[in-house]
């Protein structure tokens, strides 16, 4: 598998026998379904996002990209809790690509975030 924001190779990375994909070059990380949210429940994981979050910064500029796995246009999307961290999702596998240092940043949850959180779930 290539990564879709720089077609470098992506290398198998485990964590607590859930296998993910992340990119040799810019440090990705691909998700295959329901991937994401189960290590985002297991302390320490955030280990597996070994990039840097200046170099992630730097390829999400790069949003028009294919799904390594069944090469479908991947849409853009916003994480409803934490708004500033963007990704894209494949609708037709479910996968998800997170640039480097994003996983850190959803897993590291503020104060500021659970406030905000709470406050959109009093105006629904």
């Amino acid at each position: 598998m290539n990564c879709p924001k720089c077609q470098a190779t992506m290398e198998k990375v485990t964590y607590e026998n859930i296998e993910i994909d992340r990119c040799t070059h810019c440090k990705g990380i691909w998700f295959d379904l329901m991937e994401r949210e189960f290590l985002a429940r297991l302390e320490g994981s955030e280990s597996i996002d070994t990039g840097d979050p200046e170099v992630g910064e730097e390829f999400d500029d790069v949003d028009r990209i294919s799904c390594p796995v069944c090469e479908t246009r991947m849409i853009r999307m916003v994480d409803p809790v934490q708004p500033h961290v963007a990704f894209e999702a494949c609708k037709v596998c479910n996968g998800v690509f997170l640039d480097a240092g994003e996983f850190t940043d959803l897993k590291e949850r503020t104060l500021f975030d659970h406030l905000r959180s709470l406050l959109a779930r009093e105006r629904d």
